[in-house]
Formats: C-alpha cells, sequence, structure tokens
C-alpha cells in the first residue's frame, strides 16, 4: 500500500519503538520511561563525580602543599657547617686517585660540609661487610684529612631489608644484629671516623631497628666516633604510612613518633627528602618544608639533623626531575626551619649523590644554602 505523508512516524515516535518490547502494552512503557531515564541521569551524575570525588583530597593536599611554599624565609637560615656529602663507592674501591680528592677539596671549599658518608658495603644479609669491599678506604681517610682539613669521613653502609620481599636482611634475627655491630667495628679500625647506616625498606616502629641501634651507639661512643642514620620521610597525615601500605604493601613513611625514637638514638638523622611523587617543584618545596618541621619537632636539640638535597636527575614513578630540585629543595628547608626553631645549631642538609650531581647542583646549593 502507498504511505501518504501522515503515515510516516515521526521522530519521537521512532525512538519509541526503539525502545518497544514484544508484548509490553503502550501503557506499561509509558509508566516505565521516567525510571528509566532517572537512571540514565543517575549513570551521568555517577560517571562525573565519582572521578571528581576521589580527585578532591588529592587537590586539597596539593593547594595545602603549594601555600606551605609560599612566605619568605627568616633571615639567617643558612649553613651551620654541619653538611653532610654522600659519595659513591668508586672512592674507596680504587678508582679514584689523589687528583679526584684535589678536586673533591676545591669543589667543597667555602661550603658548610662536615661530614663525608662513603659507600663502603654493601652489608650481607647476615650483616657482614667483605674487607675487599674497601681496599682503599685508608688511603682516602688520610687524604682527606691532608687535603680538606676538618671533614670526617664516616662508613656509609647499607642492605635492602626482607621485609616486602622474601629476600634480605632480617633485623629479627640476633646473630644478623651482632653481625652488624662487628661489621661497624670492622670500618671503625680500619680508620672511618663513623658510620652512617642505611637499611631498606624499613617500616615504622621496627623495635628489632632501634635494638641495634642501641648496640651501635655503645660501640661508636666507645671509639669517639659518629653513628649516622638515613631516615624515611614522615607521616605527611597522621597515621599515613598504614594506609598506604594498607593498599600498597610499600608503608614508606614513618611516624613522626618512631622518627623522634630513632634521633635519640643516633649523633645524625638524614631524611631522605627526594622521592615523594611530587608533580610540581612548588609542591615538592611546600613538602620539604612540611617534612623539616615535622623533624624538626621530634629531634632532640643534642642531635644533627639533616634534609636530603636531590643531587640526582631521574624521571620515574615516585620521583619527577621537573618537580624535585634542589632550589625547590633548599627553599622548603629554610621554611620548614623559620616556622619551627629557626636559631637550631645541629642542622643542616645532606646531598645526594656526587656521581650525578651536575654544576647547577652545586650552584644552587652553594648560592642558596651556603652564602
Amino acid at each position: 500500500m502507498e504511505r501518504t505523508e501522515g503515515t510516516f512516524p515521526t521522530e519521537a515516535a521512532a525512538a519509541e519503538d526503539e525502545e518497544a518490547v514484544p508484548g509490553v502494552p503502550d501503557s506499561a512503557r509509558a509508566r516505565d520511561r521516567p525510571r528509566r531515564t532517572r537512571r540514565r541521569r543517575w549513570i551521568r551524575r555517577t560517571a562525573i563525580g565519582l572521578p571528581l570525588l576521589l580527585l578532591l583530597p588529592l587537590l586539597s593536599a596539593l593547594t595545602a602543599l603549594r601555600i606551605n611554599y609560599t612566605g619568605d624565609p627568616a633571615d639567617g637560615t643558612r649553613t651551620r657547617d654541619r653538611d653532610a656529602l654522600w659519595l659513591g663507592h668508586a672512592w674507596v674501591d680504587g678508582r679514584k686517585k689523589d687528583s679526584d680528592v684535589t678536586a673533591l677539596a676545591r669543589r667543597l671549599r667555602g661550603t658548610g660540609i662536615r661530614d663525608l658518608y662513603v659507600h663502603s658495603g654493601p652489608l650481607e644479609h647476615d650483616g657482614t661487610l667483605p674487607k675487599s669491599g674497601y681496599p682503599k678506604a685508608r688511603w682516602f681517610i688520610e687524604a682527606v684529612h691532608d687535603k680538606i682539613p676538618g671533614v670526617r669521613v664516616q662508613a656509609f653502609l647499607g642492605d635492602v631489608l626482607a621485609t616486602e620481599t622474601p629476600d634480605g636482611m632480617r633485623l629479627e634475627q640476633p646473630e644478623t644484629r651482632a653481625a652488624v655491630v662487628r661489621s661497624a667495628r670492622q670500618v671503625l679500625d680500619a680508620g672511618y671516623e663513623g658510620v652512617h647506616l642505611d637499611l631498606e625498606p624499613l617500616h615504622s616502629g621496627d623495635r628489632d631497628y632501634l635494638t641495634l641501634l642501641d648496640a651501635l651507639r655503645r660501640e661508636t661512643r666507645s671509639r669517639d666516633a659518629q653513628l649516622s642514620v638515613a631516615a624515611h620521610q614522615i607521616d605527611p597525615l597522621p597515621a599515613f604510612h598504614t594506609v598506604w601500605g594498607g593498599i600498597t604493601g610499600h608503608p614508606k613513611w614513618w611516624s613522626q613518633e618512631f622518627f623522634g625514637q630513632v634521633a635519640r638514638r643516633v649523633d645524625q638523622i638524614a631524611v631522605m627528602s627526594y622521592d615523594t611523587m611530587q608533580p610540581l617543584e612548588s609542591t615538592y618545596g611546600g613538602y620539604v618544608a612540611q617534612q623539616t618541621s615535622l623533624a624538626l619537632e621530634v629531634t632532640p636539640p643534642s642531635t644533627d639533623l639533616l634534609m636530603g638535597l636531590p643531587f640526582f636527575h631521574e624521571n620515574r614513578f615516585g620521583h619527577w626531575n621537573h618537580a624535585e630540585t634542589v632550589p625547590a629543595a633548599v627553599r622548603g628547608v629554610r621554611l620548614g626551619l623559620s616556622r619551627t626553631d629557626a636559631d637550631r645549631a645541629n642542622f643542616g642538609v645532606a646531598l645526594y649523590i656526587d656521581f650525578a650531581a651536575t654544576g647547577a647542583d652545586w650552584r644552587a646549593y652553594k648560592e642558596d644554602w651556603v652564602r
């Protein structure tokens, strides 16, 4: 049959026909239409709202850090001549020569660096330390004393802990802790003026670590030597390490209370205030300012507190080279110091690490912190 103009369905009618369900009366479809419309609206709103709900806490945190980066550091928040530099293994394994020490002395002239943490390990998982790992230690120590008077050389010892994987050092074993103490005695016998310990990943509240530090402190004090440690960052929010650990299996941060317990057992504590996951210089600097304040609040005045500066350049999850810069870190350190304890004497920065540093890193340290 030929169709007239009036027999063609309208656009709305066509849409209704597409939704038609065989065997369901038109009146039933009409009653169900508002319900379907509400459901579609709910789905659309959820698709928009859920990401915003998840993003709001992150955006709030980033905004707070950017605000924390504002303001002017107090006058006098500069070096106290208690800074430190992490050095690579090449200084004690035979690769470096007298000319290298001369160049190092020239680099350190006029800075606030007092301690060198020279990598002399790693420790074995059982806590022992092969003497073959630092055959030129005595040469290097004597060369530093000759060309850089007043600078101390500490043995930088570390290992991976079996806290998140099956392999690694197990501090819960008394024989392992005793072996670490013997290794400390071994490097002090070699002429080092201190022991710098870096064990990772070290979970907040580890009582076996505190027991180890007590034993090491007795040993270093009997030798009039230094005991220093590389420390994890402090919870930016209360109990954040518990939440993060539950999500990722890697707690990363320490509670402020545990940080204070560690700080009271050592002569120096150096915060690894890098690898922070911050996306911008301003948020990174604000984060460092916060970390500086948190650490100052629980570190006794008799302990040297050092804030780490990123003298290395990587782009990966957790560390963005464009964000974690030396100028941002130094400004953050000065802001935190200004707000919390501007006149503190036992305070400094620690530069990580010599072999990855650029001339720009050194200039920023000298211009922003030393002068």
